[in-house]
C-alpha cells in the first residue's frame, strides 16, 4: 500500500495521524508513506523521527473574523493546492488520508480534483473548519463521536470509528512509577494540560498545588517544557512531583488512578480506552469551544467531572479530587460508565475503510 498522510498543527491531529500509520505497517509491511504538512508546525519536527518521508507546504490558517489577512492565506491555499497535486501525482498512492488541521485541505481537495481515493478523520464532537470544507469532495469521513451524525450533511460518506489512539494506547506497557520517583503503592493522580502546558493554569497552579501536601495519595503535575523552571524552586510535600514532560505517556496513564487535564478529542480517547476517571479542565482559547463540548459528552453520561477554567479558584480542584477517590461508589460508577463508551480497534476500522476504498478503486 502507498499511503499519503496529511495532518498538521496540533498533536491532536498528528498522534491518530502516526496511530494509522502504525496499524497500516503491522497490517502490511512493506508500505510506503508520505507525509504532507505545514513548513513551520510541530508535525515537521515530529514526523521525520519516525524515520518517514516528510514534505512540508507554506500554508496559514484562516481568521474566524473578516480581516484582509485572509486574502492572502487563500493565496496560499490555492498555491499549496497547485504543489499538492504535483506531490501526489508524483507518488501516486493508492489513498490519500487526512487527519485535520488546516494543511489537510488543499492536500485532500488535491486528491479528490486528481482522482485517487480520499478519506478524512474527525477527532471531535464537531468538525474542524478543514474537515467542515472536505465533507463535500472526500468519499469517506471516520468520526470519533457518534453523536456527529446529526450534524454532518452526508450521514452515507461517515462511518463511526473512535479515535484511533484509544487502540494505541491500549498496546502501551505499564510505566515503573518509582522512574519518576513515585511509590508503587499509593495512588496516583495526574494533572495534565496538554504537551506544551497552559499559562493559565500554571499560574494557578503554583498555589494550588500546595493544596495538595501530605495528601494519602500522590500527584505529579505536567507543567509543559517552557513552565517548569517557574515550579522548581517550590517548596512542596514529598507526595507531589513536578516534571515538564513525561515520554511515553500513554504508559503512564496505564498507573494512573485520576487525571485532571485538558479534553482534547485525543486525550479523551485515550482516557475512554484506559478507563481513567478523569476532571475536565477545557480550553476556552480553542475553535468553537470543542474541547467544552468534547468534555460533555462525558460529563453527561457520568463517565467524567468538569470544571470551566473560569470557575477554578481557591480548593476547587482538591476538593473534587478527594471527592471521588473517597468516594469508591462514585469511583467505580465513573469507570463503569466510562467502560460503556469504549470503542475496541479503532485504528483497525479505520485501517479497513480505507482498504475497502483502495480496493473498490481498482
Amino acid at each position: 500500500m502507498r499511503i499519503i498522510i496529511s495532518a498538521g498543527g496540533t498533536g491532536g491531529h498528528i498522534y491518530p495521524a502516526i496511530a494509522i500509520i502504525n496499524k497500516i505497517k503491522e497490517k502490511e509491511p512493506d508500505s510506503e508513506f508520505l507525509f504532507i504538512g505545514t513548513h513551520n508546525r510541530m508535525e515537521k519536527d515530529i514526523i521525520p523521527n519516525y524515520g518517514i518521508k516528510y514534505v512540508p507546504l507554506t500554508i496559514i490558517g484562516f481568521k474566524r473574523k473578516l480581516t484582509l489577512k485572509n486574502i492572502k492565506t487563500l493565496s496560499y491555499f490555492f498555491k499549496a493546492i497547485k504543489e499538492a497535486k504535483q506531490i501526489i501525482k508524483e507518488f501516486d498512492p493508492d489513498i490519500v488520508i487526512g487527519f485535520g488541521g488546516y494543511i489537510s485541505g488543499p492536500v485532500l481537495y488535491a486528491a479528490m480534483k486528481l482522482g485517487y481515493p480520499t478519506l478524512i478523520h474527525e477527532q471531535n464532537s464537531i468538525l474542524g473548519l478543514a474537515n467542515r470544507f472536505l465533507i463535500r469532495y472526500v468519499d469517506k469521513m471516520a468520526i470519533s463521536f457518534p453523536e456527529m451524525l446529526n450534524y454532518v450533511p452526508n450521514e452515507k460518506k461517515v462511518v463511526f470509528t473512535g479515535n484511533p489512539c484509544s487502540e494505541y494506547a491500549l498496546e502501551a506497557p505499564k510505566m515503573d512509577k518509582t522512574k519518576l520517583g513515585l511509590t508503587k503503592n499509593k495512588k496516583l493522580v495526574v494533572i495534565v494540560m496538554g504537551s506544551l502546558g497552559s499559562t493559565a493554569i500554571n499560574t494557578k497552579m503554583q498555589k494550588m498545588l500546595q493544596l495538595f501536601n501530605n495528601k494519602e495519595y500522590e500527584v505529579l503535575f505536567i507543567t509543559g517544557k517552557e513552565y517548569y523552571d517557574d515550579f522548581k524552586d517550590l517548596k512542596l510535600a514529598s507526595n507531589i512531583k513536578i516534571v515538564s514532560y513525561v515520554d511515553e505517556f500513554n504508559s503512564l496513564m496505564k498507573v494512573t488512578d485520576l487525571m485532571v487535564s485538558r479534553a482534547g478529542a485525543t486525550t479523551i480517547s485515550q482516557i475512554i480506552a484506559l478507563n481513567i476517571p478523569t476532571i475536565f479542565i477545557p480550553s476556552p482559547y480553542v475553535v468553537n469551544d470543542h474541547q467544552l463540548k468534547n468534555a460533555l459528552e462525558l460529563v453527561n453520561r457520568e463517565a467524567a467531572l468538569l470544571i470551566e477554567e473560569k470557575d477554578l479558584k481557591g480548593d476547587i480542584i482538591v476538593r473534587q479530587v478527594d471527592a471521588i477517590l473517597q468516594n469508591k461508589d462514585k469511583y467505580d460508577n465513573i469507570k463503569n460508565n466510562l467502560n460503556r463508551l469504549i470503542i475496541k480497534e479503532s485504528a483497525t476500522k479505520i485501517y479497513d475503510l480505507a482498504r475497502n476504498l483502495i480496493d473498490g478503486s481498482k
